[in-house]
């Protein structure tokens, strides 16, 4: 069959349709919102360019169909039930702009879940209580990125070079996370009191762990940080310590006995010497 006998089949040719009800279609846009979908529906124009699929109960998105939407530039999934692997569901969708995929069930964030959104300028997945992890490479494409939330999920550690290598970016959204402000998020929170990026509702973005820390903002805690990375000492830098202490007390306990042996060394050699001098006279006289 050919490409166009199966749009034709899917019921997906340009103009071969109208507004399903309860949708509002207009030029270059499909609205869906709260209509209660359970899957992504099919019956959607090839032109669209503005998809709003909020407030359903959409749990998967099929990458065929969405490439099919070749134009699409603004894509809006908030408040469905995607989750666990959206790796190469974009593929096809490589001049979206807007993608919002806030409150739903994402878990993680991997190189290859946004890598081909190289037009990506706004990225919403913030309200993912689920998201616990995002890969340091996974935003290396999005290098037009300019405004990222991930407020309000279960991320507790961001690596710096996620965001610090996003050239474009100037609002990153990171409140009322579960952040753990230990030495490895040092350097995160030293980024954030230098670079010129907005952080929205920066007043909710504190710290979670430890406990001596827990509610004080983060960028207020980078000097204290400091201290306490400086000066602490952790059980492997212990170790190290007796394993250096005990190389130098063997080095210090062998050289103290080379030392004695030679010494006794030289003391039988001089009193040999004396006694064979002595000898030597007695035999003269």
């Amino acid at each position: 069959m050919s490409p166009l006998g199966l749009l034709l089949l899917l019921g997906m040719a340009p103009g071969s349709i109208g507004c399903p009800s309860g949708w509002s279609c207009g030029y270059l846009e499909v609205n869906c919102t709260g209509q209660q979908l359970r899957e992504f529906p099919a019956a959607i124009p090839l032109d669209t360019r503005q998809l709003i699929l909020a407030a359903n109960n959409v749990s998967y998105l099929p990458a065929v169909e969405l490439s099919f939407l070749a134009d699409l530039v603004y894509l809006d999934c908030r408040k469905n039930l995607l989750g666990d692997d959206l790796d190469f569901t974009f593929i096809g969708v490589a001049k979206l702009v807007y993608l919002d995929l806030s409150f739903n069930n994402l878990t993680q964030v991997t190189f290859s879940t946004f890598s081909h959104l190289l037009s990506l300028v706004v990225l919403k997945i913030s309200d993912n209580p689920n998201l616990v992890a995002i890969e340091k490479d996974a935003f290396t494409n999005n290098t037009w990125l300019r405004h990222l939330d991930v407020s309000r999920t279960g991320l507790t550690f961001l690596d710096t070079s996620t965001v610090q290598d996003l050239p474009n970016l100037r609002i990153l959204g990171l409140s009322d996370n579960l952040w753990h402000c230990n030495c490895s998020f040092l350097d995160f929170i030293t980024w954030m009191t230098e670079s010129d990026v907005h952080f929205p509702d920066a007043d909710n973005i504190t710290c979670h762990t430890p406990e001596g820390l827990r509610a004080l903002k983060m960028p207020a805690v980078e000097a204290q940080l400091h201290f306490n990375c400086l000066t602490q000492l952790y059980k492997r830098d212990y170790i190290f310590l007796c394993l250096v202490g005990f190389c130098i007390f063997f080095a210090g306990t062998m050289a103290a006995w080379l030392a004695g042996i030679c010494a006794v060394v030289y003391e039988v050699h001089a009193s040999k010497r004396e006694e064979e001098e002595e000898e030597e006279e007695e035999e003269r006289v």
